[in-house]
């Protein structure tokens, strides 16, 4: 297989991303995710863009059924060594999908779609669309997105938009009274940088309930 930075097959991407460094992220659950869901009682769980799955692995350990959803496959071998490292991995089914060409199957307590965002071309609508028809009725959906860019951007492009809570929202295309915002919010937190500089990012924040 050749291997250029050029690529637009999502996969190879995504897979080079992280193929480059032994570990990409902190290991650690969101921590906006867990202050979120923690109090939920836990059922099934779709993790949507499981990473190196410290998400999946942190639902599993407290008691949720969980499919991670990734592209990379040297991510998703990543949570399985995570998943069995921690004891957790008879809870977890790992599954490969390029969301924009195939969804997991089934409804969930809760599906998480955290930072699903793409450099390439993806359609985050649709994609979050087929995340809400997912959710089990009195089930949750959590979406958590950029809502611009980090205070240490260089150059930022003026013509990127980041969606807003309640642009989020409306590209669900809901139907009427089958689910309640519970939650759609703007939240800075302090980051850092890749050079270790502290920062602030804004997240967009959604949760909604499946009532109907």
């Amino acid at each position: 297989m050749h291997h250029h930075t050029t690529t637009t097959d999502p996969q190879e991407f995504w897979d080079e991303l992280y193929g480059a460094r032994p570990q990409l992220w902190s290991g650690n659950p969101n921590a906006t995710l867990v202050e979120l869901v923690e109090g939920l009682p836990p059922g099934s769980v779709l993790d949507l863009g499981s990473g190196e799955g410290g998400d999946s692995v942190w639902f599993a350990s407290r008691g949720w059924t969980v499919t991670g959803v990734d592209i990379s496959p040297t991510a998703l071998e990543r949570s399985a060594a995570l998943a069995t490292r921690d004891g957790v991995a008879a809870r977890i089914k790992w599954e490969r999908h390029d969301l924009a060409e195939s969804f997991p199957d089934g409804s969930f307590d809760l599906v998480s779609a955290l930072f699903l965002h793409s450099p390439l071309d993806f359609p985050r609508d649709a994609v979050l669309r087929r995340a809400a028809d997912a959710v089990a009725i009195d089930g949750r959906l959590v979406i958590v997105g950029h809502a611009g860019y980090p205070s240490w951007a260089q150059d930022p492009d003026p013509d990127m938009h980041f969606p807003t809570p309640a642009e989020v929202v409306a590209a669900l295309r809901l139907p009427d009274g089958a689910s309640e915002i519970e939650l759609a919010e703007l939240r800075t937190r302090t980051a850092k940088s890749p050079d270790g500089e502290e920062g602030e990012l804004d997240d967009s924040i959604v949760l909604l309930h499946r009532l109907a």
